[in-house]
């Protein structure tokens, strides 16, 4: 279950949080920074040409040579293809280590904020209810009872009895500023340490917003190294038939490049033809008045909170979103208006896709079976982003959606609820 004692966050609530704007910020550098581990043209590997084959058959040496080269660009491809892909899995491994901690760590400050205000209510009771004890023994007149025994000896019974009884409440009343006063003590002890949880934050969501910034770094130079591959190693691999087979090229060697170009071309072309239009248009119906959207129309699977029996290997403990089961292929739709901050595969998360919405808020969609947006893209609210599927840790068709603010995961079903959308 979700924290019981975190208020609601409201869009102006999200407007004035200490942390939020180093998080702001730091999300405007993510953008340029997906970019900035990837070769420019002029660090591009130059590759031999069919007229560079051809010619290097007119001596063994050449040939041999040739060949050598043929053969450590293709392992150099592969190998720079298998440290980017490494490198990849490193950075989404550290991003989701230090997104767990900086929610830990906002779990429990919200834990700790809310039994201080607990704490405080009942000190504050308790403080009450000694004044009130007060206030009648004040109008008992209990400091002169000993005086009126003596004058009033002739029903010295009854007023014994009304000391015996102002001296036990006395007693109570005691006890009750003792309790209030532990109380308060307590209370305050609770608000120094949420006070001290949340000292935390600001350093744990920096560090969350750098590994995203890696991660989403690692992955553009993933894809650019993929893309190399596929633009250039059918080629080489058909060169190097020609030359250690010792035979002229044949307008079938020349179309094997040809034809894998040509497929990856296509393949670029139908990505990009996802990407921007969305696939699917707006909002069909399901905006709220505040502007906010269903995701995906499906029931809740599974809720946010603690989840000590994991569904599937990989994952932690306490479930940081709210799963809706879908039929894979399902449309996936923006909750609301905002930026593309990430785009692509993720560790646990699979196909993953993040949008900045700004003020710290952020919502996340993973295991998707297709992405239809790129980093960098304008989506508005009830755009199709993805299509619901089952990669990464995932178990079945769903989507995982999370609310991010400030970078720390927070209870979707509320926050969406406040905002006009019911999930499941």
């Amino acid at each position: 279950m979700a924290n019981p004692h975190r208020p609601r966050a409201t869009d102006h609530d999200l407007a004035a949080h200490p942390v939020r704007s180093r998080w702001i910020a730091g999300l405007a550098t993510l953008a340029l920074a997906a970019f900035a581990g990837v070769s420019s043209p002029a660090e591009a590997t130059e590759y031999p040409s069919w007229g560079d084959v051809q010619n290097a058959r007119s001596s063994e040496a050449a040939k041999q040579a040739q060949i050598g080269q043929l053969t450590s660009l293709i392992s150099a491809l592969n190998a720079e293809v298998a440290t980017a892909q490494a490198l990849q899995a490193k950075r989404s491994s550290e991003f989701e280590t230090a997104q767990i901690a900086l929610d830990e760590a906002n779990y429990r400050a919200d834990k700790l904020q809310g039994q201080a205000t607990t704490a405080t209510q009942q000190a504050n009771a308790s403080q009450q209810q000694a004044g009130r004890i007060a206030s009648s023994l004040a109008r008992s007149g209990g400091a002169d009872l000993s005086l009126t025994l003596l004058l009033n000896s002739g029903n010295a019974d009854a007023l014994l009895s009304q000391l015996g009884s102002m001296s036990k409440l006395t007693e109570h009343s005691d006890r009750v500023y003792r309790k209030a006063a532990n109380e308060r003590n307590s209370a305050q002890s609770l608000t120094d340490q949420a006070r001290l949880a949340r000292s935390i934050l600001a350093d744990l969501s920096q560090k969350a917003q750098t590994a995203l910034a890696e991660a989403t770094t690692a992955n553009a130079a993933l894809q650019a190294k993929l893309g190399e591959q596929q633009d250039n190693a059918t080629t080489l691999a058909a060169q190097l038939a020609v030359l250690q087979e010792n035979r002229q090229a044949t307008e079938a060697d020349f179309q094997k490049g040809e034809d894998a170009r040509r497929a990856a071309a296509a393949a670029a072309a139908a990505a990009a033809a996802n990407v921007g239009t969305g696939g699917g248009g707006q909002d069909s119906g399901q905006l709220s008045d505040q502007g906010w959207a269903l995701p995906v129309s499906g029931w809740i699977s599974d809720s946010f909170g603690p989840r000590p029996n994991k569904p599937v290997a990989g994952v932690g403990p306490f479930h940081s979103g709210t799963d809706l089961a879908a039929p894979c292929g399902r449309s996936v739709r923006a909750a609301t208006g905002g930026t593309v901050v990430y785009a692509g595969w993720l560790g646990s998360y699979g196909n993953w896709v993040l949008v900045d919405h700004g003020n710290g808020v952020q919502t996340g969609y993973a295991h998707n079976s297709v992405i239809r947006v790129g980093v960098g893209q304008r989506v508005s609210a009830g755009e199709v982003i993805s299509d619901a599927g089952t990669t990464g840790a995932s178990s079945g068709c769903h989507l995982h959606f999370e609310v991010r603010v400030d970078g720390a995961r927070i209870d979707p079903q509320p926050f969406m609820n406040a905002r006009g959308v019911s999930l499941g």
